[in-house]
């Protein structure tokens, strides 16, 4: 007998500066059994942009009707757009076993939290520190200071959410963050309630 596992869905969130995209590009890359979520958005494609592969492209009208017939895990508005995660697509991947990364801030969290809490694994990432957070957002574009102190305040506004996620990794050397997270995917993959056909299968190591 085999013992099939049903993946997990894995939320990375963090202020912007924390290194949350550094250390999901690190585990897409070494992980072979995790993808990333492919989001919906109504927004235009843009140029070297491939159609279900960075974005579902569809139109408001096909949006609304996700959202009526709650074929979304979540979904938000940003700017003029529209965006969510496609239940199904995602619950196709968790019973072949495969984990789905998503990048979503607290407010996204939120909300798969409420329809597939045991299917959730979340962790925020924090900075080292408040000081080395202001070094990594100036080294990342020449903005002037007070656009830094807006992102800093935003940044602030993000992290006190900290306390509704499961785990908490401070990123100070991105390799020792890469290897928590990991870690922590190595625990959660072998929680009883993901080992499909476990029953089944210590019933039978019981067998006289």
């Amino acid at each position: 007998m085999q013992i099939h596992r049903r993946g997990l869905m894995l939320v990375l969130s963090s202020p912007s500066g924390a290194g949350k995209s550094t250390i999901s590009r690190a585990l897409l890359e070494r992980e072979p059994a995790l993808v990333m979520s492919v989001s919906v958005t109504t927004r235009p494609r843009r140029p070297g942009e491939v159609d279900g592969k960075d974005y579902i492209f569809v139109s408001v009208a096909e949006y609304e009707d996700m959202v009526r017939d709650n074929a979304l895990l979540e979904h938000a508005r940003v700017f003029d757009n529209f965006y969510g995660t496609p239940r199904e697509r995602v619950e196709r991947e968790l019973r072949a076993g495969k984990d789905v990364l998503f990048d979503v801030d607290w407010q996204g969290t939120q909300q798969l939290s409420e329809k597939t809490r045991e299917d959730l694994v979340s962790i925020f990432i924090l900075p080292p520190s408040h000081d080395e957070l202001a070094v990594r957002l100036r080294k990342r574009a020449q903005d002037p200071e007070e656009v830094i102190a807006r992102r800093m305040a935003k940044a602030a506004d993000e992290m006190s959410h900290w306390a509704e996620y499961d785990y908490i990794v401070v990123n100070d050397v991105i390799e020792d963050s890469v290897s928590s997270v990991r870690a922590i995917l190595v625990a959660e993959r072998l929680k009883r309630r993901r080992q499909v056909g476990l029953s089944e299968f210590v019933q039978e190591l019981c067998r006289v």
